[in-house]
């Protein structure tokens, strides 16, 4: 289950609330009773790692071309 960050306007209670995706939002504080607490928008706290998920989209750097003859890759001007 997802854990949402509320707040309230009006005393400015700040709690962490563990609800299903489906459940409806609070609308009252649990601290002064009033109608003025809302959800707040948060980071995510994840980061994906493992095979496929890299800091950035493209970890390999483009080779650079080879300056005698343009190839990207192997040159065959290089080896002689």
């Amino acid at each position: 289950m997802p854990i949402y960050a509320y707040a309230c306007a009006d005393c400015g209670l700040q709690q962490d609330v563990m609800q299903k995706m489906s459940d409806a939002a609070l609308v009252t504080c649990p601290e002064c009773g009033k109608e003025s607490f809302s959800k707040q928008l948060t980071a995510p706290g994840f980061q994906l790692k493992g095979n496929g998920y890299y800091a950035t989209d493209f970890k390999d750097k483009p080779k650079a071309s080879c300056a005698p003859c343009g190839s990207a890759g192997t040159c065959p001007a290089a080896n002689s």
